[in-house]
């Protein structure tokens, strides 16, 4: 018998604690995860929307996996307000798994204290020893009670199949959405930068920094005009992240950039160096940067 994407949707919906949604880039992901959080808040439950598309966000910045609470359907129309972050710290899935898994797992741990049902939109990270690894870290440590995989033709057959041999979760497989067309690299790459504008948008301060404040420690005797450009995780004393910064080396030392500096306790350093006039982003190696090597 066949079962509508609607029916599947709906019955996660009501029944379910923690689902998680996977599929390749434009399959839907989000479009389904939404449409689920609105039967759920139609049912009267509360959702817990964790957005871990790094490179693809609706929920805060790229580089972040973020959380939002939903108690009303008008939740819906602010996605892109975070009501948590957690700092990842890359645009690109394949460089930093672990701190992916993390940044999830967390994310989701939180959401199963503040909501009835907690929506996991996963990255389009799918194939390979990269993709696989992330989601089978990502299944062992959430450990929803459902999974729901988008598939289109058989892109999704070696991980369904892995994640069906190592855990006994129900998953349900669904037609990719029809409606979504293919985005381009460039499409892509302006709608991250479209992100980070809003992440850094005003009042922005500059707060000057220390050499000790950063994750990782940054080594003694480290060129700190190297650092120039680089986007932080802006941390509190608590280890969550209230947002992001980008570093300045004004000729005697650092400054961060960051609209989100009340409460700072340190920094985390991201892979990435953004350009605050154009907001686009380019990876740099951190051991290279930091060690030389």
């Amino acid at each position: 018998m066949t079962v509508s994407v609607e029916a599947v949707l709906n019955d996660a919906a009501k029944r379910a604690s923690v689902v998680m949604v996977l599929g390749g880039m434009d399959t839907g992901k989000t479009t389904y995860s939404i449409r689920m959080a609105s039967a759920a808040l139609e049912a009267g439950r509360t959702v817990a929307y964790v957005d871990a598309d790094i490179g693809n966000t609706t929920i805060g910045p790229p580089a972040c996996a973020g959380l939002k609470v939903l108690r009303s359907r008008a939740d819906l129309d602010q996605l892109e307000h975070a009501d948590l972050l957690h700092f990842v710290g890359h645009i690109t899935p394949e460089r930093v798994v672990l701190q992916q898994v993390i940044a999830a797992s967390a994310l989701a741990t939180e959401g199963r204290r503040l909501a009835d049902l907690v929506i996991v939109d996963t990255t389009a990270s799918i194939s390979g020893v990269v993709g696989e690894s992330l989601k089978y870290h990502k299944t062992e440590l959430i450990q929803p009670d459902r999974i729901i995989a988008l598939h289109r033709g058989s892109e999704l057959e070696p991980v369904v199949g892995m994640i069906g041999r190592f855990f006994s979760i129900p998953i349900d497989e669904v037609p990719a959405d029809p409606d979504i067309a293919p985005s381009s690299p460039d499409e892509r790459a302006n709608r991250r930068a479209a992100r980070m504008k809003i992440a850094f948008e005003e009042p922005l301060e500059r707060w000057r920094v220390r050499p000790t404040v950063f994750a990782p420690t940054l080594p003694v005797g480290l060129d700190l005009e190297r650092l120039d450009g680089v986007l932080v995780g802006v941390q509190d004393a608590n280890g969550r992240s209230l947002g992001l910064g980008h570093l300045e080396h004004d000729g005697t030392g650092l400054k961060v950039v960051t609209n989100a500096g009340e409460g700072m306790q340190g920094l985390r350093l991201g892979s990435l160096r953004i350009d605050l006039a154009s907001y686009a982003c380019r990876p740099v190696n951190l051991r290279e940067l930091i060690f030389g090597i």
